[in-house]
């Protein structure tokens, strides 16, 4: 047997089931002008949006390429002064050779001078004077080494410089090199389209990120970079001015003091010829007067025997006429005669004896200052030598082999890459 159906609910009434539709109907017109309205906000806030969306995107764009030329601005600004930064630098090192080179140049004329010092003092006797040459050596010796003094100091200081051009160099290629990165960023970015198959979502995108500044520290970094670099090349210009008028000065220096010393050997010189030819003349008559002296004493010392031989022949006179006998034995004019021929006689060679003693001692004497004459000469002779020795050996000042501008070559610059003429790391 089955079952009876359940028992229907709660039952409405005609005016409720009407109330519902008229409900259900209002409920419906109100949803669907609510929805209606939706709708148009909707359509609205969408043209709003799209149109929103695509002038934040043009505006964006176009900073972006503002941005773009901006850094490519500031790009060509630093590539302008990196290259002046490499002029000046090369510039730089070429005054800096040159200095170099001027001062390997001063070793032969301080070498020179030392030796001619060196052969002076080989001078012996009263040759070893100080006379103006010696002065005049001495000075220029010092002016080179004065020379060597400065000139170092120049490439000491320019050394230091080319560090501080190199210091800007490289602030400039960091600089440059950000910049390129920067702008393939900002060009690529400017490339991508809401099409483009890079983008994506990020987490956080709107965050600040860490060691970022704003464009006025931008700019003003840029300026420091390039400022800083302005003012180490105004630094170097000034340096290369200074060396070459500095090297200038020294060399009419040099010249000057050499054509004085040149000039006082000469004159040294030509006195010392004087001297040896005066001592030459000197030697010469003494020697002449030394024969003659030798000759005379010669003859005096042969008539100092041949008065002998006289008084002789008186005293043997005298004595034999003693011995006369008796009366005969008498003082007569005979007597006298041989008495005063004696005395005269002894006088004469009591004379001659003096005489001769004064020539032999003259001769002994002219013998002695001869020896000294022919001594100093020699020294004379030796000095003279030691002089033309010192000519011969300035000639090196002027051979061709130091007069000659030998050209410098360049150096090539490198950075701390290795790459020649500081070329940008991007390039």
């Amino acid at each position: 047997m089955s079952a009876l159906p359940a028992k229907p609910g709660l039952r409405h009434s005609v005016s409720e089931w009407n109330t519902n539709n008229h409900e259900l109907s209002a409920t419906a017109e109100h949803e669907r002008h609510v929805s209606n309205v939706i709708r148009q906000e909707g359509r609205s806030l969408r043209n709003v949006t799209n149109c929103k969306t695509i002038w934040d995107e043009s505006d964006t764009s176009s900073r972006l390429s503002d941005r773009v030329w901006d850094v490519s601005r500031w790009k060509e600004a630093l590539e302008t002064c990196a290259k002046k930064v490499d002029e000046e630098m090369e510039a730089l090192t070429l005054s800096k050779e040159q200095t170099e080179t001027a001062l390997a140049a001063t070793a032969v004329p301080l070498e020179v001078g030392c030796e001619c010092l060196t052969l002076r003092d080989g001078r012996r006797g009263y040759e070893l004077v100080t006379d103006p040459v010696n002065e005049q050596l001495k000075k220029e010796v010092e002016l080179i080494e004065r020379v060597q003094q400065v000139l170092q100091q120049h490439i000491d200081k320019s050394f230091e410089q080319l560090c501080v051009l190199q210091e800007a160099r490289h602030q400039l290629t960091a600089d440059i090199q950000n910049k390129m990165d920067a702008l393939d960023i900002d060009m690529s970015c400017l490339s991508l389209t809401i099409k483009s198959p890079q983008i994506s979502l990020k987490t956080n995108p709107t965050r600040i990120p860490s060691g970022s500044c704003t464009p006025q520290e931008w700019v003003q970094f840029s300026q420091y970079n390039v400022a800083r670099a302005q003012e180490a090349m105004q630094v170097s210009l000034q340096m290369r001015e200074d060396m070459s008028l500095t090297r200038a000065q020294l060399q009419n220096e040099l010249d000057i003091q050499r054509r004085a010393t040149e000039f006082a050997l000469r004159k040294r010189n030509h006195h010392e010829e004087q001297a040896c030819d005066e001592l030459e003349w000197q030697i010469k008559t003494t020697e002449d007067e030394m024969a003659e002296m030798e000759r005379d004493i010669q003859g005096l010392d042969a008539d100092l025997q041949a008065k002998t031989a006289c008084v002789k022949l008186a005293h043997t006179r005298l004595e034999n006429r003693t011995t006369r006998p008796g009366m005969d034995l008498c003082r007569d004019e005979v007597q006298h005669s041989l008495v005063n021929e004696v005395h005269q006689l002894e006088a004469t060679i009591m004379t001659l004896k003096q005489k001769l003693s004064e020539a032999q001692h003259s001769l002994q004497k002219m013998k002695l200052h001869h020896s000294r004459m022919l001594q100093d000469l020699s020294r004379k002779q030796e000095a003279m030598s030691l002089e033309q020795r010192s000519m011969k050996t300035r000639t090196r000042l002027t051979s061709p082999s130091c007069t000659d501008k030998t050209p410098v070559l360049l150096v090539p610059l490198t950075n701390s890459s290795g790459r020649s003429n500081l070329q940008l790391l991007a390039q």
